[in-house]
C-alpha cells in the first residue's frame, strides 16, 4: 500500500489496529497515545484499554477472593472462565481489526467512539 494508507506510525491500519490487542490494555496504550492519524486505529486501541483493563481488574478481585478459605475453589472456577472467556474474545478482536472491521463491542464499543471522537 502507499505511504498514505500509512498512520502516523507507519504501519498499516489494520496491522497497528491488530498490534494494539497483542499485549492487552499495554499495546493498547501505546497505540492510542503515539497513533496521531488513524481513527481506526485509535478506536481499536481505546477499545483494547477498555476490555483487557476490565478483564484485568476483575482477575485482579477473583485472585484476592481466592484468598479466602473454604470458597476459594469457587473463584478459582470463575478465574478459569474468565480467562477462557478473555482469550477467546482477544483472538476474536485481532482477527476483525486485522479484517479491517471495526468491530464493536456492546459496551466497550461505545466509550471507545466517545474518547477517539474527543481528539
Amino acid at each position: 500500500m502507499s505511504e498514505e494508507n500509512k498512520g502516523s506510525m507507519g504501519l498499516e491500519p489494520n496491522v497497528a489496529a491488530l498490534l494494539s490487542y497483542v499485549l492487552g490494555w499495554v499495546t493498547g496504550l501505546i497505540f492510542y497515545l503515539l497513533e496521531e492519524k488513524d481513527e481506526y486505529v485509535r478506536y481499536h486501541a481505546m477499545q483494547s484499554i477498555i476490555v483487557f483493563g476490565a478483564v484485568t481488574v476483575v482477575e485482579i478481585v477473583l485472585a484476592i477472593f481466592r484468598l479466602i478459605p473454604y470458597i476459594d475453589v469457587v473463584f478459582v472456577a470463575l478465574q478459569a472462565l474468565v480467562g477462557l472467556l478473555a482469550f477467546v474474545l482477544w483472538i476474536v478482536l485481532m482477527v476483525k481489526a486485522y479484517q479491517g472491521v471495526r468491530y464493536k463491542l456492546p459496551w466497550a464499543g461505545g466509550m471507545a467512539e466517545k474518547y477517539v471522537a474527543k481528539k
